[in-house]
């Protein structure tokens, strides 16, 4: 069936090329949208995922975002489960070989990946193929393998980064890590594919299929490498493994939460990777300018990105109950705890409230930007709020009744004197 496109190649080419880290090549590219555009034929669009883990995380959406735009624009999503890779273990980032999955292990998890990823994809079988390389692999014999490996270098193989670092670090190298590459680059050769997308760390495996898409006498597939979304902790990519994720069937509440959670840094990130808000960049200017608080700019964000999985009723629900509980709001019935008159500094306080088992735990949350503190008067309304930055901060309390809402990590504390 012909494919009728509403915009030109280059104005594809624009939509597509929107916060992409490196792609191979633009010319390329190009050349590809103008083809399928005079034939009327969709690109098939690859994507190669494997079943590692059973859920899916916002670091996986970057990706998955730019392959929902290539099928609105009547392209065609090939969607690859590496049913058969994920047995091997991909050595990507990887300082140590790691223990390959079962058989049953892979198909659970394939099972609940695709259960998740069509709340981003369309899943009309005329934008979007599912394939598994278990079907050409698992019936190749061990002569063909050997033609496989035949066709790329030792040499080019070991100028993956993590297998140079690991020989540096005299750390081992088994040599099923090696086929690795060449078995994610003959899938490119078995679909024909037309592009395929990638985070940044996936490059080198993507260039191999190049390399065999030409030796098997195939157009070399273009290569969009999308950034990599870096996780909660701010210092590593978002990965279920390292605990610093958000899930896309996180609960409503929870998943606004982390978001809320991020840095102010990191949350230009998550706008130029997750949001499809048009006026980004202007807020990111009003909020550096002083004219637009920064809390406020985050919150819009979780709420777009909660909607996005939840709806618009479930997102304000979770705004609203952040407000409510992790806002250090004053009419909230938080734990009560009752402190005596007398000056001492916050890691001394987080210590007597029972906010802490001691002062290195509190110094550590302090460090961490976790402890904040509301103070209210003697009605108990709230006078000011600040977060509390240094551990020899001190907090004063020079009369009975409320005085504040104490936030230490996830506990939240109202504090009150009882005047001994």
């Amino acid at each position: 069936m012909k494919v009728h496109f509403t915009k030109t190649p280059e104005q594809q080419l624009e939509i597509l090329l929107r916060g992409t880290a490196e792609v191979i090549s633009k010319h390329e590219l190009l050349e590809k949208l103008k083809e399928s555009h005079k034939e009327g034929r969709h690109l098939k669009v690859k994507i190669g995922m494997d079943p590692s883990a059973p859920d899916i995380h916002l670091g996986h959406t970057v990706v998955l975002r730019k392959l929902r735009q290539f099928q609105d624009l009547g392209h065609k999503v090939q969607y690859l489960i590496g049913d058969f890779t994920g047995m091997i273990g991909d050595p990507t980032g990887k300082s140590a070989t790691r223990k390959p999955l079962s058989r049953e292990e892979v198909e659970a998890n394939a099972k609940t990946y695709l259960e998740q990823v069509h709340r981003v994809l369309d899943d009309d079988p005329a934008k979007f193929e599912l394939r598994r390389n278990s079907e050409w692999c698992r019936p190749m014999a061990f002569d063909d393998v050997i033609r496989l490996a035949s066709k790329y270098t030792l040499a080019r193989i070991l100028e993956r980064d993590d297998f140079t670092n690991r020989m540096k670090e005299q750390k081992p190298i088994s040599l099923h890590e090696l086929l690795y590459p060449l078995i994610q680059g003959y899938d490119s050769v078995m679909l024909e594919s037309d592009v395929e997308m990638c985070g940044t760390d996936q490059k080198f495996n993507c260039l191999v299929g190049r390399a065999l898409q030409e030796d098997a006498g195939q157009k070399p597939e273009a290569i969009i490498a999308m950034p990599l979304l870096v996780g909660l902790d701010g210092v590593k990519k978002m990965s279920k493994s390292l605990g610093n994720h958000i899930g896309i069937t996180d609960a409503p509440n929870e998943m606004f939460a982390k978001l809320m959670s991020i840095s102010d840094k990191d949350m230009w990130v998550y706008y130029d990777l997750l949001s499809d808000r048009p006026d980004k960049i202007d807020l990111q200017k009003k909020v550096l300018a002083g004219l637009y608080h920064p809390k406020k700019a985050k919150q819009e964000l979780a709420k777009e990105i909660t909607q996005r999985f939840y709806g618009a009723v479930k997102a304000q629900e979770a705004w609203d109950y952040f407000e409510n509980r992790h806002d250090m709001n004053q009419s909230v019935d938080y734990p009560e705890v009752n402190v005596s008159i007398g000056a001492r500094n916050f890691a001394d306080f987080l210590v007597q409230t029972g906010a802490t088992k001691s002062k290195s735990d509190a110094k550590r949350l302090i460090e961490q930007g976790a402890v904040n503190w509301v103070r209210l008067n003697e009605l108990g309304e709230r006078v000011d709020e600040f977060k509390v930055d240094d551990f020899r901060m001190m907090v004063s309390i020079d009369r009975p009744g409320p005085q504040g809402i104490l936030r230490a990590g996830k506990i939240f504390l109202k504090i009150s004197c009882n005047n001994s």
